[in-house]
């Protein structure tokens, strides 16, 4: 039996671990000639910070533009793409950063998904929380690390 993976997909958040699960997304790529899609989950604190005038959308921005040039040196042949998502929802009570992953993997739609382990240092990272959700209902295989 062959596993058809055209497009691997690598929710970040700027931790460490989420550097660590896009070296192994890069791989999984990499094994079957698939793209990798950089997802940068942005949080509620963040988002908070924004509308707040505490924290300049620029910044934010050029964060996640930093996260995909940092993918450059790493992908070889493997074709990158990236995007970013809110991991939260004002309205939607059940909105989080697992479903947000969720849903766009679904959207892409992503053949595999590598995501990071809660964070040693910091439970409160966005992917930490994300992890055990994306891992228990994704469609596609999963590799959290």
């Amino acid at each position: 039996m062959t596993t058809d993976i055209d497009l691997v997909l690598v929710p970040v958040d700027g931790s460490e671990r989420a550097a660590e699960a896009l070296t192994y997304g890069v791989a999984v790529a990499d094994r079957y000639d698939a793209a990798v899609h950089v997802l940068h989950v942005v949080d509620e604190p963040v988002m908070k910070s924004v509308e707040a005038g505490e924290l300049d959308a620029e910044d934010v921005a050029d964060e996640q533009l930093s996260v995909a040039d940092e993918v450059a040196p790493l992908v070889g042949d493997v074709s990158p793409s990236h995007s970013s998502a809110v991991g939260f929802s004002l309205s939607r009570l059940r909105q989080h950063p697992g479903s947000a992953i969720l849903d766009v993997a679904e959207e892409l739609p992503a053949d595999f998904v590598v995501v990071p382990r809660e964070a040693d240092a910091d439970p409160e990272q966005t992917m930490g929380r994300a992890a055990q959700c994306v891992v228990e209902y994704a469609s596609q295989p999963v590799l959290s690390v």
